[in-house]
């Protein structure tokens, strides 16, 4: 595949037969241009293609008008997060730069810092960081945290009711007759596993019914450590009639490891996740779980950073409501 040279300015200036001195006041909207010449330069911008670098653009005004959306990697949540954000940034002015860091699995603290060190100022006007660990942004540089791993700190956040949701996740479980019920928790240093867990603690307690601590354990809201997870309670003596995942992909990763083991799901095993990702619905048998409005968290984060930039008065912390969805992997105790 071979891809045609960037059309440079010069080249617009020689078509249309102009200075390229000429050609960067069009361009920048700089008066001391007759109209004819501005429409003739235009046209030719349009015929050949042409489009200013960032790096240029920030030098010469300070805005790209560009905004980042950084990730550790592109999996289901941040990946419905950016279908928001995408429907979001049409008509704003703005465009959008997807941009992961490359750390993968690790997501090693302090990869927003590199990330941001690596495109603020010239490449990007602001930022939406998903989950991020730790964030330190220089005078000026507006940045929204999408669930970020302590919960809000100051920094302007969008996430969803993690507590509640747990609670209607646990609730549900109860209502259908369980009392041995497993909770697979998310990553230890994510203050929304932390909001799961409790969230489950509290359901069983209003309910009267203690927790076995051999049952709750971390599955790090990941498809191999939930599958290792779900083995161990599965191989249990007394093994929990219902496990609610901390994620919807540490619940898929149950059903699997259940299947693997001869148990059917929901007939001997009932499990519950939480996200309500699009493979959820996608699943044999179709997932029960808690619905977290990701691509109106998406949506909502870069809305509210594009009011900071313009200097918006609002409020910084946005909390989006959850709720269960009923489908097909939870059944009553029989």
């Amino acid at each position: 595949m071979v891809f045609e040279q960037r059309v440079k300015m010069s080249d617009v200036a020689r078509t249309a037969g102009v200075s390229v001195a000429t050609v960067s006041k069009v361009v920048n909207g700089r008066y001391g241009v007759a109209q004819a010449t501005v429409e003739r330069v235009q046209q030719v911008i349009h015929e050949l293609g042409y489009e200013a670098s960032l790096g240029a653009q920030s030098l010469r005004s300070h805005r790209t008008n560009v905004l980042g959306i950084l990730v550790a990697e592109f999996e289901p949540f941040s990946t419905e997060l950016l279908k928001g954000a995408s429907r979001e940034v049409a008509g704003s002015g703005y465009q959008l730069l997807a941009y992961s860091s490359g750390d993968g699995e690790g997501a090693a603290i302090g990869w927003e810092r590199r990330s941001l060190a690596r495109l603020s100022g010239t490449l990007i006007d602001g930022a939406v960081i998903v989950t991020p660990t730790v964030v330190e942004t220089k005078h000026g540089f507006h940045v929204v945290a999408v669930d970020p791993h302590t919960g809000p700190s100051g920094l302007p956040t969008v996430d969803s009711d993690n507590f509640a949701g747990a609670v209607l996740a646990t609730d549900h479980l109860l209502s259908l007759g369980h009392r041995r019920i497993a909770h697979i928790s998310g990553r230890p240093d994510l203050e929304s596993a932390r909001l799961r867990e409790a969230g489950f603690r509290k359901a069983m307690a209003d309910a009267g019914v203690p927790v076995d601590e051999r049952l709750v354990r971390v599955g790090g809201f990941r498809t191999e450590t939930a599958a290792s997870t779900a083995a161990e309670l599965l191989a249990l003596p007394d093994r929990p009639t219902a496990i609610f995942a901390g994620n919807d992909l540490s619940a898929i990763s149950t059903v699997d490891v259940a299947r693997g083991l001869g148990l059917g799901v929901p007939d001997d095993l009932s499990v519950i996740g939480f996200d309500n990702i699009p493979e959820s619905a996608l699943v044999d048998p179709p997932l029960t779980t808690i619905r977290q409005p990701l691509q109106r968290m998406g949506a909502e984060s870069l809305r509210l950073l594009i009011d900071l930039i313009a200097g918006v008065e609002r409020d910084t912390h946005i909390q989006l409501p959850t709720e269960l969805v009923v489908r097909a992997s939870c059944r009553a105790l029989r």
